[in-house]
């Protein structure tokens, strides 16, 4: 499923495009195909730019040429995976700890390009997922009792093969939350996280999704489909 929507993303690349590489296993997957049709002569002039260390790393190691992200005015093209996707295109982005660079190549991007499996589509935003909300480490406890007066229930991200919480790009920790009754209003609660005092990002992305790209599997075979917003 994942190779099916990574291949179909990477179609949209038209020669002479900058394109935002996401993080994740999927959008792993379309960098590699986006190596491969540069490679084979498919694909010309093509710039990344990385959302993380991870899509960084690998793009160098398949000589995808890259451009800072601070030396671009915009971007043509984002393509990134998502944790959870609604019927709106609002998404929930940060399980593998990225979601601030994610968030700053999105705003800059003239389309950005979800790929996913079907079981990131849900009718209401965090009743499973929790929220990943990037803190300054001196101020998480203080962000969690915040959070915890907003109905939110948090938990420090714990690294899984090191000892300690995971440590973002930025240096920075993730708080997990999730709210009694998920999120009935992400657009105002996206800004109203981002205002506590020692809060960087949250992986809320509001009004940015443009298209959205389903793997899933039908009759044993894994297929594609588009979703219309709003349905």
């Amino acid at each position: 499923m994942k190779q099916i929507v990574a291949d179909a993303a990477v179609k949209e690349v038209k020669d002479g495009m900058i394109v935002g590489l996401g993080s994740g296993s999927t959008a792993a997957l379309m960098i590699k195909s986006l190596a491969e049709r540069i490679r084979s002569g498919k694909l010309k002039n093509i710039r990344g730019v990385p959302t993380s260390f991870q899509s960084e790393v690998l793009a160098l190691e398949l000589k995808i040429p890259l451009i800072d992200l601070t030396s671009v005015s915009n971007i043509d093209l984002a393509i990134d995976g998502a944790d959870e996707v609604d019927p709106d295109f609002q998404l929930i982005k940060g399980g593998g700890a990225c979601h601030v660079r994610e968030k700053l190549v999105a705003s800059k991007a003239n389309k950005l390009l979800i790929v996913v499996d079907e079981t990131k589509l849900v009718q209401s935003l965090n009743r499973v997922f929790p929220l990943p909300v990037e803190v300054l480490p001196s101020a998480w406890k203080q962000v969690k009792d915040k959070l915890s007066e907003m109905s939110g229930v948090s938990n420090l991200r714990m690294a899984t093969k090191k000892a300690g919480p995971v440590v973002t790009d930025q240096g920075n920790l993730i708080l997990d939350v999730l709210f009694k009754d998920g999120i009935k209003d992400p657009k105002n609660l996206e800004m109203c996280i981002n205002n506590i005092p020692g809060v960087l990002e949250n992986g809320l992305f509001i009004d940015l999704t443009d298209k959205v790209l389903v793997g899933k599997i039908e009759n044993n075979f894994p297929v594609l489909f588009s979703p219309s917003k709003g349905i």
